[in-house]
């Protein structure tokens, strides 16, 4: 495997291409925990809690997609990927997964394949719901679904009987207990809680799943997160196993 230093908010870092695809893996300037975490997609966009966890010894690992909209072929890659890291690195054979809107459609499809690989979700205004997006049949507004089925080639008659969208999936991680920590607006015209993120957690909740929930007032798809990453990484660190 061939490396190139990189540096990434005053961390150091290696670049790589895996499986022909864009790859880096970012390392706390503090000793090293051993703990990780991945951004599924849109490496570098609200990076509050990933910049919080580098500062308590984790690493950071992203692999660029062919598309936002988990197809086959990215995940099958991911899967190589986290084992990659893993080993590669000497980190935990588990990771914690920072899924942001359609990288929360990356991390729950993951976790469902491969449940063993996953130690916390950090699901973040996740696309849960694909007749809500990108397909617009519910209260959203994002207007997605041309790139959608530019990737996809599926109609929107056809995804009324799909029935591979990540709420499809939350039973598995349940049966897994895999933990969740969501956060939403409770305005978001793009990504609608109601119709995505809240069915995860109504679900969880009504069957003891572990997961904490911060819906934000007033905010729409973004931003992510909060302007305090420890908020977020405090949450994650108690699930951790």
């Amino acid at each position: 495997m061939k490396y190139t230093e990189i540096e990434w908010n005053r961390f150091s870092g290696v670049g790589f291409t895996f499986q022909e695809s864009e790859a880096k893996v970012i390392k706390p300037n503090v000793a090293p925990n051993g703990k990780w975490a991945l951004k599924t997609e849109y490496f570098g966009a609200f990076p509050n809690v990933e910049i919080e966890l580098l500062n308590r010894g984790w690493h950071i690992a992203y692999q660029k997609n062919d598309n936002r909209w988990a197809c086959e072929k990215d995940l099958a890659r991911k899967v190589d990927f986290i084992k990659f890291v893993s080993s590669e690195f000497s980190l935990q054979s588990r990771c914690t997964m920072v899924g942001m809107s359609c990288g929360g459609m990356y991390a729950v499809l993951l976790a469902s394949r491969c449940p063993e690989l996953v130690d916390v979700l950090y699901l973040d205004a996740p696309v849960m719901n694909l007749l809500s997006c990108p397909c617009d049949m519910g209260n959203g507004q994002g207007g997605l679904y041309e790139e959608f089925y530019r990737f996809t080639k599926k109609t929107k008659s056809e995804m009324l009987s799909y029935r591979n969208h990540p709420i499809d999936h939350i039973p598995v991680l349940l049966a897994n207990d895999i933990p969740v920590v969501l956060v939403a607006g409770d305005s978001d015209r793009i990504v609608p809680y109601e119709e995505n993120g809240a069915i995860l957690a109504e679900y969880y909740e009504k069957h003891g799943g572990k997961i904490r929930v911060f819906v934000k007032k007033d905010c729409d798809h973004h931003p992510h997160g909060f302007e305090n990453g420890a908020v977020i990484a405090d949450e994650i660190m108690l699930f951790t196993r």
